[in-house]
């Protein structure tokens, strides 16, 4: 355990220490950031995407201080005819549990279905008009309006790409987590106490971006408290999914996709709400409605893992080597 506690300290104090000197100036506008090619909403975007790598860098530096080496880096996957089935649960799971968050969401709640999306594309006509793009651009705009089942099926095929074009940045995150600190915790803790010591972990790690609104915004009773708790409840579930097909594949790439997936789909429920949502509600997978399939999801899982930890066939990869062994000297 001593080395995860290396990789906690370095990963959380790179992230909170770039957070407070880096993240938290720009949000303020108290920063500069290069305003003559990104506007203050993409600085901060950018800015807070870049702390995903920071878990990687967190395992580099650990196993370089410790002395540990890069052996059991949770990359290679099994063989193919065991891990693609789970690859592409890793990669179509996440769309398919945010697309029933959403049909929960607004069965519970039909007064702010719109299928139509016009509450969506009137809002953004009159930003573009604001922002005075051309009259092409607001053409575009009011010919997706006017077709909106193309529209939908577009970013159907922007959600099945999004793993591709998540994964370098859910990598960051998934070797740190995924394919580190869980493998370490598992070698010490049974599988419930591993789950969720370190789906707390993760939701502490990204208390300072929750706490400036990402994820669930600002304004609400509690604040940032509730959010925080709300983080820590969702990344537990989140990454009881993330841990099994990690889990299944031997591999973090099989997270990264999981990860970069969810990343990518989950935003698309929220264009067919009337009022926006509630992001501790739904139609979003973060809130406790649009979020129920996705937790019945981790609940099977979980009990599949101590149902296998039980008859002694759960295995999680091993991340790196056990404390107190140093590389060349194991066996």
């Amino acid at each position: 355990m001593k080395r995860a506690l290396i990789f906690l300290a370095i990963t959380f104090g790179i992230t909170y220490a770039y957070d407070f000197a880096v993240v938290y100036p720009i949000a303020q506008g108290t920063a500069p950031y290069g305003s003559e090619f990104l506007s203050p909403q993409l600085a901060y975007v950018a800015a807070v995407a870049l702390t995903m790598f920071f878990p990687a860098l967190g395992v580099v530096l650990t196993r370089l201080v410790t002395r540990e080496g890069f052996r059991n880096c949770v990359l290679k996957p099994r063989p193919w005819r065991q891990s693609l089935p789970w690859f592409a649960v890793a990669w179509f799971g996440p769309l398919l549990f945010v697309i029933a968050g959403a049909a929960v969401y607004f069965l519970v709640f039909p007064g702010d279905f719109d299928p139509g999306m016009t509450a969506f594309f009137a809002a953004q006509r009159e930003a573009a008009a604001a922002s005075g793009v051309g009259t092409e651009a607001l053409a575009s705009l009011d010919a997706s309006a006017a077709n909106p089942a193309l529209f939908v099926l577009i970013l159907l095929g922007q959600c099945a790409i999004a793993p591709a074009l998540n994964l370098l940045p859910a990598f960051g995150e998934e070797w740190g987590w995924r394919g580190y600190l869980v493998p370490k915790v598992a070698a010490r803790l049974s599988v419930v106490p591993t789950m969720l010591i370190t789906g707390v972990i993760w939701g502490l790690w990204h208390a300072p971006a929750v706490a400036l609104g990402h994820n669930y915004g600002t304004g609400y009773a509690g604040e940032p408290w509730t959010g925080i708790a709300m983080m820590c409840l969702w990344c537990i579930v989140l990454g009881i999914f993330l841990s099994y097909v990690t889990f299944r594949t031997g591999s973090t790439f099989a997270a990264a996709i999981g990860h970069g997936a969810v990343n990518g789909a989950t935003n698309g429920a929220v264009l067919f709400s009337l009022t926006g949502g509630n992001p501790f509600v739904g139609p979003l997978c973060t809130g406790f409605v649009g979020g129920a399939p996705l937790l019945a999801l981790a609940a099977l899982l979980l009990w599949d893992m101590r149902r296998r930890e039980k008859a002694g066939t759960l295995r999680f990869p091993e991340a790196g080597l056990p404390d107190g062994v140093r590389k060349g000297s194991a066996s």
